[in-house]
């Protein structure tokens, strides 16, 4: 068969291949295992990756300009920071991770980070979690790896190595040849796949991330898409994982009283328990349903009471199904112990028909710690005293804002604490408030170990924190696609001199300001002058009098 017969699907799923496959030819190093492991290295030489600093923005593609320079320093990549100036859960070389967040670490998911194991010298930096410290603390350190291999490669001038290979998109003169590389494949339309064995318990006093989420008889169920667009319901739902799906059901409107997945009462009966194998149970709150009639239009009940699918007979013998469960919403309060403390629900029923089906539902659950809040705006327009300054970055010039999206997703500065201890309090900010003039500062105790350059780079680290803003918004309700509502922040730094006594400890301050000035033109009292009139009339006006 010519290309020009075969399925555009075919196309669409080679491409992807393509991708894949390209992207599988170059990549990093990263290992979970010892370092003492015995297991023998690849045989297939590997380039070493272009990888990004933890911050900066991602290359979207070939056609959005010059790649990145390739970053070679194992202590500056972080390959599980997926997230601009947020904390990615599990991820211990995530520079905006504090030590709030560690307490809910269950490991490191990338413990070691390591280039090319085929050369024969190379750093390797390694990561692990102190969760006996209060507060738990980040441990970071850099080793030399040695290939005691005979063929090891002693340096690399294959430039094109450090850079992603464009991949062959398959189009109607390549496609015969790229099918034959492919060992066939195969599409499932149902979905069949069911999850029939129960989990097993985990031996934990706490959640941490990726634990399942317990109830009373079971676990708590998130329906998720598997193998197809289909809902599966026996998906449990984990510890710090926030997923928003969507999935199908195909159902008979003539039974759809007695399918438990479109009853409000199976996603609100489950009692979480309130840490793994425990006897004390969290209930799950409603705390809004919503109906929407068959011409979508939305009504918000003020009662919260279960309710459950009715078969109708509509006008001309139509048959619809109300009160159907179309969204699910989990909310769910967690504390930095571990521990559930409060889950709500908010739900999204809807009258169907048979023009409606097969039903498509939504199912979402979120993750908040106890004690925290989401920033509103700062006012509209302008900011409102007493509310945090919106700020942001501009990944590439002429493009929009992304804001910040750290613990209270503003403007921040470092917390000033009883300890006075700057190493302590490394990570924990407070945000910038609107018209309050701020100041908080530590103490750097600087032993002769530590040189120099290595004590100006803690300094600018701590007065800047981890994914400091390039922008902040000019009125408290700027949008992120008006570039001209934010301004830039310039920094004016001197060189700095400090000097340190062999063997003897030292200790500096550190500390931060803000003021706020008010430039505007203050009122004058008074009154305006009275206008005068400025007439002007022809030369011959009182002709023949004059």
């Amino acid at each position: 068969m010519g290309p020009r017969g075969l399925p555009r699907l075919l196309l669409m799923l080679l491409d992807c291949w393509a991708s894949v496959n390209a992207q599988a030819g170059t990549t990093l190093v990263v290992t979970t295992e010892d370092l003492n492991s015995t297991e023998p290295a690849p045989t297939t030489p590997r380039p070493v990756l272009s990888a990004r600093p933890p911050g900066t923005p991602r290359n979207p593609g070939p056609s959005s300009g010059p790649r990145p320079t390739p970053v070679t320093d194992v202590a500056a990549l972080c390959v599980c920071d997926l997230s601009p100036a947020q904390c990615d859960v599990n991820c211990c070389c995530d520079p905006d991770c504090s030590s709030v967040d560690f307490s809910v670490f269950s490991d490191c998911s990338v413990p070691v980070v390591m280039g090319d194991s085929q050369f024969c010298s190379q750093k390797a930096a390694i990561y692990s979690l102190n969760l006996t410290a209060n507060p738990p603390q980040r441990i970071f350190k850099v080793v030399d790896q040695i290939n005691p291999s005979i063929f090891c490669i002693h340096i690399t001038n294959y430039k094109p190595a450090l850079f992603f290979i464009d991949p062959e998109v398959p189009d109607e003169n390549n496609f015969d040849k790229l099918m034959k590389t492919l060992d066939g494949f195969s599409l499932n339309t149902e979905s069949d796949v069911s999850l029939t064995n129960e989990p097993d318990v985990p031996n934990t006093t706490k959640y941490e991330y990726g634990v399942l989420l317990q109830t009373s008889d079971s676990f708590l169920r998130f329906p998720s898409p598997l193998t197809s667009s289909l809902c599966t319901d026996n998906n449990p739902a984990a510890f710090l994982m926030n997923q928003a799906v969507k999935c199908t059901r195909r159902i008979n409107l003539e039974q759809c009283e007695e399918m438990e997945a479109l009853s409000m009462a199976h996603y609100s009966s489950p009692k979480i328990l309130r840490v793994p194998n425990s006897k004390t149970k969290v209930p799950i709150t409603v705390q809004s349903i919503i109906i929407q009639s068959l011409n979508k239009t939305l009504t918000r009940l003020a009662d919260t009471h279960v309710l459950e699918p009715v078969l109708v007979e509509e006008a001309g013998a139509v048959k619809v199904c109300t009160k159907v469960v179309l969204e699910v919403k989990y909310s769910l309060t967690y504390t930095d112990a571990g521990e559930v403390t409060k889950a709500d629900l908010s739900l999204l029923l809807g009258t169907v028909s048979d023009a409606e089906l097969p039903l498509q539902q939504k199912f979402e659950i979120h993750f908040i710690q106890q004690n925290t809040k989401p920033v509103p705006l700062s006012g509209n327009p302008g900011y409102v005293v007493g509310l945090p300054l919106a700020a942001g970055f501009q990944p590439h010039k002429g493009s929009g804002i992304i804001q910040t999206m750290n613990r209270y997703g503003q403007l921040t500065i470092l917390r000033s604490t009883a300890e006075q201890d700057c190493l302590a309090v490394e990570g924990i900010r407070t945000p910038v408030l609107f018209g309050y003039n701020m100041q908080s500062g530590c103490k750097l105790r600087l032993t002769s170990t530590i040189t120099c350059p290595l004590a100006v780079e803690k300094v600018k680290s701590l007065l800047k924190g981890q994914g400091f803003p390039d922008y902040v918004a000019s009125f408290g309700n700027s949008q992120a696609q008006d570039v001209l509502d934010w301004v830039p922040i310039h920094f004016i730094t001197q060189a700095p001199h400090m000097k340190t006594n062999s063997g003897k400890e030292r200790t500096i301050l550190i500390s931060t300001a803000v003021t706020f000035v008010d430039v505007s033109a203050p009122a004058e009292a008074g009154f305006r002058a009275r206008p005068t009139i400025n007439a002007k009339l022809p030369f011959n006006f009182f002709f023949p009098f004059v």
